[in-house]
């Protein structure tokens, strides 16, 4: 698969990605880093080669524009300074990642990402999948990190990934203190199975019973959750309304296209419906206007500024002949990249070992001096400072679980469009 390209600075090279055919995955066990010289050794000093894995097909297809305006506008970015070690990054391959209900796609996808030759893997975006194959990627040597996951089950799984998206203790925790804030006592789930679904769901429990309001329907134990590939939701949907619940938390992907003309049917009063990052779309085209004006939604990350924002809708035109809708994932794609880019400026090297034993010192895990742009971060490094990267998604440096250490979780309120305005971001620190 060929990556396509059209910035002027000439920011992706195209290279055919061969397709390895292996069986099976690994095992679940930690997967220990490849051997490197260490910083400033005698690693690679060839091009910085990046692959992603990404859903080309599947329920968060949705999700795919912003997270690559993010990526081509950190390549813009880097490669209009100079590069990594003087030389452009390059994609080397776009595999797929696919969706839970047929995971021979992400394996297939992480197979034509380790036969690339890329130092690093942007991906998956849908938690379960990561989990599905970070063994197979990491063992293969080669850096994994991911802008979206948030299943608390990948934090710490493997010195070779980590990700710029807070585990699901921080938005749990936010969107159920929105939920208890709104005044609501009574709380039904509608949860797909899968261990994004799973995550979310048990932390937004916790948090709304700890403040006293009692969940009636779809909660841990109670064996109401989906499967995945379901289309129908008329019992669950019935099974909630009966349940007198204040309000209703959708903790799916896109399965909520389905979920809400069913829910408009029965006569649920969607306003009192609270959505998650997995299904916070704008819906304008989808529904009727005004059939999700006030429901409310958390995503985690910063609010893009106005500036990135045309930025990223410039750069999304430009390279995919495409209008940007949504901004979702964007400062964590844009970032996971620019990390990356850094490190191995700290390194001097673009292998994989190299790269993934400066993340936490460009973070800031060790302190230094702040800097917010590649080109300046790069030229502190090159100065022989110690830096901390500020990035778009205002997260801080990485933890010992390769998670950020703190993040923010904007907080959505849906207007008479269908689409989700930002209303606040809450600052919640990870484990």
């Amino acid at each position: 698969m060929k990556v396509h390209s059209k910035t002027s600075v000439g920011v992706l090279a195209l290279v055919a990605s061969a397709a390895l055919v292996l069986s099976g995955c690994s095992s679940s066990g930690e997967s220990e880093p490849t051997e490197s010289s260490g910083e400033g050794g005698g690693g690679s000093s060839e091009a910085l080669q990046i692959a992603t894995l990404l859903p080309q097909t599947g329920s968060l297809g949705f999700l795919m524009p912003p997270v690559q305006a993010g990526i081509a506008q950190a390549l813009s970015d880097i490669n209009g300074a100079g590069g990594v070690l003087g030389q452009d990054v390059e994609i080397v391959a776009e595999a797929n990642e696919g969706d839970a209900s047929d995971l021979t796609v992400v394996e297939k996808g992480a197979d034509d990402v380790i036969s690339s030759g890329a130092s690093f893997v942007l991906g998956a975006m849908g938690s379960g999948r990561s989990q599905h194959v970070v063994d197979r990627v990491a063992e293969a040597g080669i850096l994994m990190g991911s802008p979206s996951n948030t299943s608390a089950d990948l934090s710490g799984i493997s010195p070779n990934y980590f990700r710029t998206a807070p585990p699901d203790t921080v938005q749990g925790d936010a969107l159920g203190n929105q939920i208890v804030s709104d005044g609501v006592t009574s709380v039904a789930f509608l949860t797909f199975n899968d261990p994004y679904g799973l995550g979310l769901r048990d932390v937004i429990q916790e948090t709304v019973e700890a403040a006293g309001a009692e969940v009636v329907y779809g909660g841990k134990g109670d064996g109401n959750e989906f499967p995945v590939e379901q289309t129908s939701f008329a019992s669950e949907i019935t099974a909630a309304k009966d349940s007198g619940a204040e309000a209703v938390v959708v903790v799916t992907y896109d399965q909520f296209k389905q979920i809400v003309p069913e829910a408009v049917n029965q006569g649920l009063d969607l306003s009192t419906f609270y959505l998650v990052d997995g299904n916070a779309n704008g819906y304008e085209s989808d529904f009727e206007a005004g059939t999700l004006e006030n429901a409310q939604a958390s995503i985690p990350g910063a609010q893009a500024n106005d500036d990135f924002q045309a930025q990223l809708k410039d750069i999304y035109a430009a390279e995919y002949d495409g209008e940007l809708e949504s901004f979702t994932y964007a400062p964590e794609a844009y970032d996971l990249v620019t990390l990356v880019a850094l490190a191995a400026e700290k390194a001097g090297s673009t292998d994989s070992a190299s790269i993934q034993e400066n993340l936490h010192a460009v973070s800031g895990s060790e302190g230094g001096e702040e800097c917010s742009t590649f080109e300046e971060c790069a030229k502190l490094i090159a100065d022989g400072s110690d830096i901390q990267y500020v990035g778009k998604a205002g997260t801080g440096p990485l933890n010992d679980n390769n998670d950020p250490s703190s993040a923010f979780i904007g907080i959505y309120k849906y207007d008479g469009t269908n689409n989700p305005v930002f209303q606040k971001a809450v600052e919640g620190q990870t484990e």
